[in-house]
């Protein structure tokens, strides 16, 4: 049975995990490209990174966020069975390794390709969207080889291209 202290424990972790996927998540630069023009009077904001890819980022954060405020407040919900606390608590593990997941699948794409990345993982299926002005069929073949490298058992892995 959860109680208090272990209840705080989990939240707490759940939201520095969180924080720190998204601040490792940001590369230097993205960290780096927003600039605001002091000499003009509206501020100009350039991002280098897809639009595309960081609307995709966002929406998927704030989906997360959601997940886990809804798990968070079943666990602290008293009236909450016992059955339904240890689901959430599953399924707010489940998160955090899924989110490992695409980090690790992310940094293995920007290491060997060079190339920034979306990533998304539901069930077998990992769809992966990468900022690149060349549509190279090559390329993702060894994009999708080199993720299914690192599972045992067979994943549907699909990559698009867009910019």
């Amino acid at each position: 049975m959860i109680n208090k202290q272990n209840l705080w424990f989990i939240t707490l972790f759940s939201i520095i995990m969180v924080l720190s996927i998204y601040y490792l998540t940001m590369s230097e630069d993205t960290l780096s490209t927003l600039k605001i023009d002091k000499q003009e009077e509206d501020a100009e904001v350039v991002i280098e990174e897809s639009d595309t890819l960081i609307a995709l980022k966002v929406a998927s954060e704030e989906e997360m966020i959601a997940k886990i405020e809804e798990l968070e407040d079943i666990l602290l919900d008293n009236t909450s069975t016992l059955e339904e606390k240890n689901k959430a608590y599953e399924d707010l593990q489940n998160i955090n390794k899924l989110e490992g997941e695409k980090e690790t699948i992310r940094k293995l794409i920007k290491e060997n390709f060079k190339l920034d990345s979306y990533v998304n993982i539901e069930n077998n299926t990992i769809k992966i969207t990468i900022a690149s002005k060349t549509h190279d069929a090559t390329l993702a073949n060894n994009i999708i080889r080199t993720v299914g490298s690192l599972y045992q058992d067979n994943k549907y892995i699909t990559v698009k291209f867009d910019i």
